[in-house]
């Protein structure tokens, strides 16, 4: 019966010690020199003086002597001959120097000593050995520092010689805990699609006996933090194989080919483990559209990492069970050739989760959590447009933090509150010191706000108003916007309007205006541009789209006369509105300044107190109906960020 020996690897651990203990014996038997040595007492020493015995004599700085014989006088000192010695030595120690300087020279004026008397420092032999083995350790230990830090950015063992092997890390059922679709909330119609990929895995003859053709790659389209990543593992999952996960970034090293090498090496891997799955997050760090801009340089070992993915893609046959899922947020900038049917066969779209799915994600990040009974996940959902998975794991996590902060037993509804508040407007700051009349233009500003907000049909339905410094922003206005699909003119005409409304107060009732509206007229601009230049909303300018998707263009898609025509109709349309805003505010202005009092007395006004004042809003929105009895939903913010203009703001995408 054979065994299975195992060899000892070989160490170069081993190799440095040998190499230093060679070195070590070399430095102390280098020296060929034999010398015979014997002490004696100080008094026996300078009777081999007087004698004329001794030869040389050394002094050192620690009162120790070496004296030298003479050949023919060492067997007068040395009873036993030594074999070998080629010098014999007599050592002693002198009780003063002056008294043995002053011996010498009577012995020299006899003639009894005529040799040489020096006087030396005793040398340090660790420090010899010291300074001989310090470099040899420096020189050892930054070899091995340099291999240790190519091996971990060259794909783990093997250092400088596995640079060009994968970094892709594997998963399976062995090494991970499996990820189905149960545990990812959301995404139904993107879980939907994906759902074909288990299936040709899991059962692939049930396709090809059809003479179908299993799909070869995946494209996951869609913002950051919406689960892409988290799909793809669902996936291999699902279907019970291998999963192989890695970045974009990982292909690219500062070796010249290691890119493609790397590609190469991970499809061989994924050959050995199909059916398997490939994921490679951030792809558009090496799929980026080739040769698009030359003049600009380019990166070549980017673009031959891009080929070789090609490649590899083509190579491999169509029902050899690899699948290659990738996930990127820019796929305009992709290669077309890696999106053609063959490569990337279908793009699946994993859109921010709507209502319904905005529930389930809550659920799933609610589970870890110690819940007081006030918390309502419907009501959180609502009060969350618009925010990724990522950002309602972050609201869940900071609404416990907030709650350990106050001591807290259980997470309540009012922790939700504040986390969503301080994730979207920032850190309330009540000590920022303000001015009375900074206090007033801000309450004025913020009130213009809210009162031309509940007047415009279209405008989004209020919820709070206040003064509190919060982030950089000196006060806030929020809203909850409905969520909607398309949005008509008219609609954005009245959220524009709506934003000038905190200008369009302080030059009404204060008479000058401030840096404070400067977040809001960048929004209303870009908002504005956006309707003009894209989704040609202007009455000269209509049903016309200058928008160019080709990123490496420094050319405008329209002429100098039409970006003075865009110009115009922009401020056109934007100062229509301010005139509008102002027109509203003074039909109004007994309120607004019943309003502004009562939000400079308590910083804080909800929906209800300008209920009470203006009386009910003429349009109701379902979305108002919805938040009836609720405080504090949220999405919206319009800033009044004095100089520091606010970066919180939802800016209105066209």
């Amino acid at each position: 019966m054979a065994t299975n020996i195992r060899k000892p690897k070989f160490n170069f651990t081993w190799f440095y010690l040998a190499v230093g203990g060679i070195l070590l014996l070399f430095f102390f038997f280098g020296e060929n020199t034999k010398n015979a040595v014997v002490e004696k007492e100080y008094t026996e020493l300078t009777e081999y003086i007087s004698k004329g015995y001794i030869e040389e004599i050394t002094v050192f700085d620690n009162d120790e002597i070496e004296a030298f014989l003479y050949n023919d006088s060492a067997k007068n000192v040395f009873k036993n001959p030594v074999e070998g010695a080629q010098r014999y030595m007599v050592f002693s120690n002198i009780g003063s120097r002056d008294n043995f300087e002053k011996f010498i020279f009577e012995q020299k004026g006899n003639g009894n000593f005529n040799g040489k008397l020096r006087y030396e420092k005793r040398p340090d032999y660790m420090t010899g050995i010291f300074w001989n083995i310090l470099p040899i350790i420096v020189l050892v230990g930054v070899w091995m520092f340099i291999m240790r830090r190519m091996s971990g950015g060259a794909g783990g063992q093997g250092g400088v010689f596995n640079v060009g092997k994968s970094q892709a890390k594997l998963f399976d059922k062995n090494s991970t805990p499996s990820i189905t679709f149960k545990d990812v909330a959301g995404q139904e119609g993107a879980k939907q699609e994906v759902q074909e990929i288990v299936d040709f895995l899991k059962s692939p003859q049930r396709y090809t006996e059809l003479g179908g053709k299993i799909p070869k790659g995946a494209l996951l389209v869609g913002p950051p933090g919406t689960g892409k990543t988290l799909l793809a593992k669902a996936v291999a999952g699902e279907a019970n194989v291998p999963f192989f996960s890695m970045s974009g970034s990982d292909f690219v090293e500062m070796f010249v080919g290691v890119g493609a090498s790397r590609v190469r090496d991970l499809f061989r891997q994924a050959k050995e483990k199909a059916p398997c799955i490939i994921f490679i997050d951030e792809i558009d760090a090496v799929g980026r559209a080739r040769g698009k801009n030359p003049s600009m340089g380019g990166n070549d070992e980017r673009e031959n990492t891009l080929n070789q993915l090609l490649t590899e893609m083509d190579g491999f046959g169509t029902n050899s069970g690899i699948i290659v899922i990738a996930a990127t947020n820019r796929a305009d900038i992709l290669d077309k050739a890696l999106l053609r049917a063959g490569r990337f066969d279908r793009q699946i779209h994993v859109d921010l989760p709507d209502l319904n799915e905005r529930k389930d994600v809550f659920g799933v990040h609610l589970r870890p959590l110690k819940l007081d009974p006030s918390v309502d996940v419907d009501t959180l959902a609502r009060q969350t447009p618009g925010f990724s998975g990522a950002d309602i794991a972050n609201v869940c996590n900071e609404a416990a933090l907030i709650a350990a902060r106050n001591k807290k037993k259980a997470v309540d509804k009012q922790d939700f509150l504040d986390a969503i508040d301080r994730i979207i407007g920032g850190l309330e700051k009540k000590t920022k010191v303000m001015t009375q009349k900074e206090k007033e233009a801000i309450a004025i500003h913020e009130a213009g706000h809210a009162t031309i907000s509940w007047f415009l049909e279209h405008a989004n339905p209020l919820i709070k108003v206040t003064i509190v410094p919060r982030g950089r922003a000196l006060g806030a206005a929020w809203y909850m916007p409905e969520e909607r699909q398309i949005t008509t003119k008219e609609q954005m005409l009245d959220e524009m309007c709506a934003t000038l409304g905190g200008r369009a107060a302080e030059e009404t009732f204060i008479g000058h205006i401030s840096t404070g509206a400067m977040n809001d007229l960048e929004r209303v601009t870009k908002q504005a541009y956006g309707m003009i230049a894209y989704a040609g909303m202007s009455d000269k300018l209509s049903n016309l789209c200058y928008y160019n998707n080709n990123e490496y263009s420094f050319n405008r898609p329209y002429s100098e006369k039409t970006a003075e025509l865009i110009d115009s109709e922009v401020h056109k349309m934007i100062n229509g509105q301010y005139e509008r805003a102002k027109v509203i505010l003074n039909e109004h202005k007994e309120g607004h300044a019943e309003l502004a009092k009562i939000l400079l007395e308590r910083e804080v006004i909800f929906a209800e107190d300008v209920e009470k004042i203006f009386g009910k809003r003429p349009w109701t929105s379902r979305s108002e109906e919805i938040f009836a009895d609720s405080t504090r939903p949220e999405t919206e913010v319009s800033e009044n960020a004095g100089d520091e203009s606010g970066n919180n703001s939802n800016e209105e995408n066209v």
